[in-house]
């Protein structure tokens, strides 16, 4: 019998956030890639293995549910500081992308081979062999076009193999992956399940249990808004769209970098600048403190209308319903916009989460809410006895 550790994973355009086990380890990593070549030039490749591997991802991935089989990325920072970085398109579903899975990989690759999980997962020389039991998500529009049944196929049907090339503290060691359990999970649903469900699936949120709600969740590539009636996410009511913030979040890179001659490195530092605490809305330019309010405000004040255009049309379609929730990282990126529009026309009743990690982290919570719950009712169900038939 082998062992199999429960991971949660929420592969966002914008990070990937990982829980493992019962809760004893997580990751966060930027979900960028970069091809590369075998033998990456370090300065003071000497010192490597005193450093954080997670500055320093650089792998080979060999799985048959890629397009692109046995090639050579940097993932995560690293690939950040690469000219040629890929970060997912507006328009491409999360299901059919190679850089999907590559992260997938890599993320349960960097928890498998840590000095802490040797007791559980077999080694062999330089080879771990370490079998986990998946929880994940995909858009509900890429749900509701049966897309979760071959993503779903494809990771349990294969052996999946992640070599740690120049990588700190892991260089030339192999994890291979199997999935013994893969549950896909449409993300409007998980949201609703994190915001009413403990970790044990006990309700905590009674107020909010029988309320016909929406939940929009606002991510980089798409928006979902899940109508919840009677406990239940309404599957015809549901809609899918294909706008996130990453079209704008480019579009404000590519105008600093035009008007100030400031390059970006990635989306997520056009979202540190909007977001962060002190300085916000400000970037360095050749040493003097300048502000981009006005490119920031333009772009994102046009996004967080067209937002707020499917609010309304949802809303109108829902009558009845009594609050909506705003949720995913775009929601970080969009909330005091939406907030103003909202005070200043219709005034519905819609909830942010102040808790930026909240937010952040609310899917892959609430995918290790429900993996854990499956893994607990199957082996209730392994320990029951088999009734004898009493027929003779």
């Amino acid at each position: 019998m082998t062992n199999s550790r429960v991971c949660a994973v929420d592969v966002g355009n914008d990070s990937v956030k990982a829980l493992f086990g019962k809760l004893d380890y997580e990751l966060y990593i930027p979900n960028v890639i970069a091809r590369d070549t075998e033998d990456r030039p370090v300065i003071g490749i000497e010192d490597l293995n005193e450093k954080n591997p997670l500055d320093g991802i650089h792998i080979k991935v060999h799985s048959p549910a890629l397009q692109e089989n046995n090639a050579i990325y940097r993932v995560g920072d690293l690939a950040t500081k690469s000219d040629n970085a890929s970060e997912l398109d507006p328009g491409s579903s999360k299901s059919e992308e190679d850089q999907t899975l590559i992260m997938l990989f890599a993320t349960l690759a960097l928890d498998a081979v840590r000095e802490e999980n040797a007791a559980i997962f077999k080694r062999n020389n330089n080879i771990i062999d370490a079998n986990y039991t998946l929880g994940t998500g995909l858009p509900l529009r890429e749900v509701k076009e049966g897309k979760d049944v071959g993503y779903r196929a494809q990771l349990l049907g294969s052996v999946h193999q992640v070599e740690f090339l120049v990588t700190p503290k892991y260089q030339g060691l192999k994890v291979n992956i199997r999935f013994d359990q893969v549950k896909v999970y449409p993300e409007g649903f998980a949201a609703y399940i994190n915001l009413v469900m403990d970790n044990n699936l006990n309700i905590i949120n009674r107020d909010l249990i029988d309320k016909n709600i929406l939940i929009q969740d606002i991510g980089g590539l798409s928006t979902d808004i899940a109508v919840i009636k009677n406990r239940n996410v309404d599957d015809d009511k549901a809609q899918g769209f294909n706008l996130g913030v990453s079209e704008a979040l480019e579009a404000i890179r590519e105008e600093i970098r035009s008007k100030h001659g400031v390059e970006l490195d990635s989306r997520r530092d056009v979202v540190d600048i909007i977001t962060r605490k002190n300085n916000r809305n400000h970037i360095m330019v050749r040493g003097s403190r300048t502000s981009v309010h006005d490119i920031t405000d333009r772009i994102l004040v046009d996004l967080a209308k067209k937002q707020y255009r499917h609010l309304r049309n949802v809303w109108q379609k829902n009558s009845q319903t009594e609050i909506c929730y705003f949720v995913g990282g775009g929601s970080m990126v969009l909330k005091e916009y939406i907030k103003t529009l909202n005070n200043n026309l219709d005034g519905y009743n819609i909830e942010f989460f102040e808790d930026e990690k909240e937010s952040i982290w609310m899917m892959s919570n609430a995918y290790y809410k429900l993996i854990s719950d499956f893994v607990r009712k199957t082996e209730k169900e392994k320990k029951q006895p088999v009734k004898q038939s009493t027929d003779k």
